[in-house]
């Protein structure tokens, strides 16, 4: 066993993780970790992967990644890539000076056709183009042909306004309908959203069962206080991931929502808040792995309130 191998096993041990573990945060297999402990580097597909495989590891484990590979750098193969000489072949000289005399030609023809261009653009919008007197005085033209006077009809009602007031008076017409006022709207009233409630129901090794009211939609919230890694499944432990994220630095802050039963995993509790709709969830606050499971019940605070006022 390597050095290196022997630090990350140690630091395995300490916090209580099997390789499995491991397999789990970093998604590197289980026959990899164990090459890594065991020094076998030539078992990893190449030796770019070795030193991300190393990192990964180190982080899981709560090492700084950067100074175990700065202290391992001699035991960590390096990635040198194959240098390719190509060969270079001379052209002859008959044919560079056809490419020279073709060159020099295509040169020309280039210059030409651009100073042709420039001109056929001056052409285009200098003396092709209507002076602004004429493109203003047509536009003139046209909104005074298309004005008309406004029509005058005597049977629509006229508005007065007297002081600080206005009247609707009739013109004589026969067929005078009266204005009514607009229905007025009544004031919705807005639904009671129910506060949500987070008893915890049992615990089993290093996970807690807790029961979450009302069912429905909930949003989990995950603070970082430092470097972790935090999962969360569908229903249960066997469910599929809905969020698997690292968190690299301290402040970092990611959100879920969710809407049935689910399964959190916290790589390191110290180092990570978890709160539900704003209810902060005990998770013992230590360096270790951390498991929780939420089971959505139905809220009977409102059965129990009539069943205690009959």
């Amino acid at each position: 066993m390597s050095d290196l191998g022997a630090l990350l096993q140690k630091a395995r041990e300490q916090r209580r993780l099997s390789l499995d573990d491991i397999q789990e945060l970093t998604k590197i297999r289980k026959r990899y970790l164990e090459a890594i402990e065991e020094g076998n580097y030539s078992v990893l597909p190449g030796s770019f992967y070795v030193r991300a495989f190393v990192k990964n590891y180190a982080e899981a484990v709560g090492l700084d990644a950067d100074e175990v590979l700065r202290l391992y750098n001699k035991e960590i193969p390096s990635n040198v890539p194959e240098q390719v000489v190509e060969p270079i072949q001379r052209p002859r000289r008959s044919q560079t000076q056809s490419n020279d005399r073709w060159g020099k030609w295509g040169f020309r023809t280039l210059m030409w056709s651009f100073l042709l261009l420039i001109i056929v653009l001056v052409y285009i919008y200098a003396i092709k183009q209507p002076s602004k007197d004429n493109v203003d005085s047509a536009d003139q033209t046209k909104m005074t042909d298309q004005t008309e006077a406004p029509e005058n009809n005597p049977d629509k009602a006229t508005v007065k306004n007297g002081d600080n007031a206005s009247t609707n008076e009739p013109t004589g017409g026969k067929d005078e309908v009266p204005v009514t006022p607009p229905p007025t709207e009544e004031p919705v009233e807005e639904p009671v959203v129910p506060a949500t409630t987070l008893t915890l129901d049992r615990s089993s090794g290093s996970t807690d069962y807790y029961k979450v009211a009302p069912a429905g939609a909930h949003k989990i919230v995950f603070n970082a206080t430092g470097r972790a890694w935090v999962g969360v499944k569908e229903k249960n432990k066997s469910g599929k991931y809905i969020l698997q994220h690292q968190f690299n630095k301290s402040g970092e802050t990611i959100e879920l929502d969710i809407n049935g039963p689910a399964y959190i995993n916290v790589g390191r509790a110290d180092l990570v808040e978890v709160t539900l709709d704003g209810v902060a969830m005990e998770d013992g606050n230590a360096a270790n792995p951390h498991r929780m499971q939420l089971d959505m019940v139905e809220d009977d605070t409102a059965d129990t309130a009539n069943k205690t006022a009959e």
